[in-house]
């Protein structure tokens, strides 16, 4: 008699971002998954843990211009340029696909000023489908002479400060590498009412093409992303994760469970898959049986139990 093998035994992967509860810690990366539709037909939306749009300002913005992508060695450099519908024709013609998915929709927010973030919380938290918030203080304010927001601690606190008072849904900061110190910056953000912080952002980079002797990007610089820049990622979620008592989503050049992993052992609660979405589409969802396969092999129940448990002795 034909025996039938056993089914492998349950893993809970679920964890927890303020009041969101995901079914497990595989995120998509703003700017990288479109606004989710885009990826239908290749994944299958419904077993990720978020999906994070790609970010939304006030008024429709166009981006840069071309060339704005360039392929590097283990990444590539981009200068997009943040274009996107703006929020209201987000509200109308990109969220109604992604209501009536189970997977919680949390939506990148930019601006550039503390009222342009405000506005944007304040009109986006009444909205049906929207399951949090995440701030990209990766953004220049304008009316200080274009430096960053995630630059400056009382900055990063005042974009904070305002996006709490304007919405009750889960508040995620997005925080910038490209600081001396990234452990202030996340403990003003975190002093000023965020539920979450999700780290890194791109790392500036340029690109010369030596035949041309001309930038490689329009805009000259861009943000690198993808493997390369995995260990200054890791470090980095690493530090901020002792530093606060606020949950941490970790980015940077995740495509494997393995990688996911590192970052979850490092003190993440969650993760994000950005660039991999581009060369292996498929990569959120074998993340994810990956992290699975790795509790079975451990003989654990949850992944609760590889979060922050780096061993430093």
């Amino acid at each position: 008699m034909e025996q039938v093998a056993a089914a492998p035994p349950p893993v809970d992967l679920r964890v927890t971002i303020g009041s969101l509860t995901l079914q497990n810690p595989v995120c998509t990366a703003s700017g990288t998954f479109g606004y989710g539709r885009e990826f239908a037909a290749l994944v299958n939306l419904e077993r990720l843990g978020a999906i994070i749009v790609k970010g939304i300002s006030l008024v429709p913005r166009p981006g840069n211009p071309p060339p704005r992508i360039i392929e590097t060695a283990c990444g590539m450099l981009n200068a997009i340029g943040l274009e996107n519908v703006g929020v209201e024709r987000f509200i109308t013609k990109k969220l109604p696909f992604l209501r009536d998915l189970a997977t919680p929709v949390i939506v990148n927010i930019l601006g550039d000023s503390v009222e342009d973030y405000a506005r944007l919380a304040g009109r986006l938290s009444g909205v049906e489908g929207i399951a949090a918030l995440e701030v990209n203080i990766s953004c220049p304010n304008v009316k200080k002479g274009g430096v960053a927001f995630g630059t400056v601690p009382e900055m990063a606190a005042a974009v904070t400060g305002a996006v709490r008072r304007e919405t009750g849904l889960p508040v995620i900061v997005k925080l910038s590498p490209n600081v001396t110190d990234i452990t202030a910056i996340a403990r003003a953000a975190a002093d000023a009412g965020a539920d979450a912080l999700s780290l890194i952002n791109t790392l500036l980079g340029m690109a010369i093409d030596v035949r041309t002797r001309k930038p490689r990007l329009a805009n000259v610089v861009g943000g690198l992303s993808g493997p390369a820049i995995k260990p200054v990622a890791l470090r980095m979620v690493w530090q901020v994760a002792r530093a606060v008592s606020i949950p941490v989503i970790g980015i940077g050049g995740i495509t494997t469970g393995e990688d996911a992993l590192e970052f979850l052992i490092a003190g993440a609660t969650a993760v994000q898959v950005g660039t991999a979405n581009f060369f292996q589409p498929t990569a959120t969802e074998e993340i994810i049986d990956g992290l699975a396969a790795f509790l079975r092999n451990q003989g654990l129940s949850s992944i609760r139990q590889v979060i922050g448990s780096l061993q430093l002795e």
